[in-house]
């Protein structure tokens, strides 16, 4: 096998990802039989088939997959390679490069406080957010579309390094008038007839408070599913029920006293901010100095309120 060129890998990972000569040409800024000419080349170079065209469809063969997949990898390296070294190269004393920031829903509300304070240290970084579901985040961790994440413990069978960094406290709100609210020790006993506003079935917010529940050995009445923070706050604001929420997602209604923490025993409960990247990665330039300031002071920019402060 001949080497490789960067512009053969470029042009395959578009043509592999579209499943299509004719948008990965546009993509390109190449003509259709140009493409065609790359990928026939690039065939016979490594001397097995990578793609099978049938009429206007393209697929991967196996070896077209596993190609697609080293392709990735390759390519991210080489943005990698060219941030790190742009951090040698500062611009009128200005360190430059790009962080893409993977985070999940919740992270996503102080995450913007971290990527202002990396700023003053590294002022010329241009920053990309990307906010999804644990599932998508790590998926894209593990596809090399992402190299640094904020989410909670990743599962075992995870490729991923995971370094603890901040708290997430979790705490049954209501309204202000709601007849629990500001008594002192509520037992759990006090909650069976009340209505609980659940997170959708598979959220990881759902099946913390389901472990919750049976800790506590007692079921309670769902009165409704819905998905995502915002809407069960709008919910709870109005008047619906009561939900458990991570702190962070309700830090302004507390505030504005829209919305009040029960005092329920043994709440709130806790779980863990990380710091995600590859196993085995090695991180440099931007994304290791940003992870050493999440590392250092992600506790203090990630501290969240559980009563007004007044």
């Amino acid at each position: 096998m001949k080497d490789l060129t960067l512009r053969q890998l470029r042009i395959f990972e578009a043509v592999a990802s579209n499943l299509s000569y004719s948008r990965a040409a546009e993509q390109m800024g190449l003509s259709q039989p140009a493409v065609s000419i790359q990928m026939q080349q690039l065939e016979n170079e490594i001397g097995i088939p990578l793609l099978v065209k049938v009429g206007k469809r393209v697929s991967l063969t196996q070896a077209g997959e596993e190609m697609l997949l080293q392709s990735k990898r390759v390519l991210n390296q080489m943005v990698v390679a060219q941030e790190a070294v742009s951090a040698f190269r500062p611009a009128d004393g200005v360190k430059g490069g790009v962080l893409h920031l993977g985070v999940i829903p919740v992270a996503h509300y102080f995450a913007p406080a971290l990527l202002m304070a990396f700023a003053e240290s590294w002022p010329g970084v241009k920053f990309k957010l990307t906010v999804d579901r644990r599932t998508v985040i790590l998926a894209m961790l593990e596809d090399h579309q992402l190299d640094i994440a904020i989410g909670g413990y990743p599962p075992s069978e995870a490729d991923v390094e995971a370094e603890t960094f901040a708290r997430q406290p979790h705490c049954i709100v209501a309204v202000p008038d709601h007849p629990l609210a500001g008594q002192c020790g509520v037992p759990w006993t006090a909650l069976r007839n009340e209505q609980f506003i659940f997170r959708e079935s598979g959220s990881a917010t759902r099946q913390f408070f389901e472990k919750i529940l049976q800790a506590q050995s007692m079921q309670v009445h769902v009165s409704m599913e819905l998905s995502g923070n915002e809407t069960i706050k709008q919910a709870v604001m109005a008047g619906m029920g009561i939900s458990l929420l991570s702190a962070h997602t309700f830090q302004t209604e507390l505030m504005s006293g829209q919305l009040v923490v029960l005092d329920v025993v043994g709440m709130p409960k806790m779980l863990d901010w990380c710091f995600l990247h590859r196993r085995g990665s090695l991180l440099s330039g931007a994304n290791e100095a940003f992870r050493h300031l999440v590392l250092t002071r992600g506790a203090e920019l990630a501290k969240c309120h559980i009563s007004k402060v007044l």
